[in-house]
């Protein structure tokens, strides 16, 4: 490796950290703010959301882990732990969503929802694709596996938005659980890419 090709991983590497640090700050504010409008609005999809945003937490942690070392091995073991991370949200989205359609349980409005979901979109998007330039640049999987996964928070962060702003403008409670059941679809989906390309 010439000098410059050093000098730019290192650049690289950098990038990796700060889009990771980023997503890691912004989730840790989410899990907060999530908790509180999940709580007032008896929102399962927020509360979803908000157990989406603890993956994506244990997933930037785990591409940190793994930025600070080298090898396959610690590659296939940080995307292993990432795959279980969102078989769990799969899970619990499911049986959340399917007692709360089949009780027909109303959930409330949520502003707070409304707002942080559609701030969180934009925000996930922008990263998604810094780590997805970045992965690609560096030749690193496990980069750009946690760029899909903070693509699909963005694509999530979407869906709940919309399953929201339903319930509050048309009184379409069932799009709240609906939602849910968005989140369990991409969830399964990155599970099994995730363990189909281990």
């Amino acid at each position: 490796m010439t000098t410059s090709d050093h000098s730019t991983r290192t650049v690289l590497l950098r990038r990796g950290f700060t889009l990771e640090y980023a997503t890691l700050g912004w989730n840790v504010i989410g899990i907060v703010v999530l908790a509180v409008a999940a709580v007032a609005a008896r929102s399962v999809a927020l509360a979803g959301f908000g157990l989406d945003s603890l993956i994506e937490i244990g997933a930037s942690t785990v591409v940190i882990w793994e930025l600070s070392g080298t090898g396959e091995a610690r590659q296939r073991r940080a995307l292993r732990l990432i795959g279980v991370g969102f078989a769990a949200l799969a899970v619990y989205l499911l049986v959340q969503s399917t007692w709360v359609l089949a009780t027909g349980f109303h959930p409330r409005t949520s502003p707070l929802g409304i707002g942080w979901t559609a701030v969180t979109a934009a925000v996930m998007f922008t990263l998604a694709f810094g780590k997805a330039r970045t992965g690609a640049a560096l030749g690193n999987p496990v980069l750009s596996t946690e760029g899909r996964v903070t693509l699909i928070d963005g694509l999530l962060a979407t869906a709940v938005l919309l399953g929201l702003v339903l319930n509050a403008a048309l009184g379409w409670w069932w799009a709240d659980p609906a939602a849910g059941y968005v989140l369990v679809h991409y969830a399964i989906r990155e599970v099994r890419e995730i363990f189909s390309g281990d």
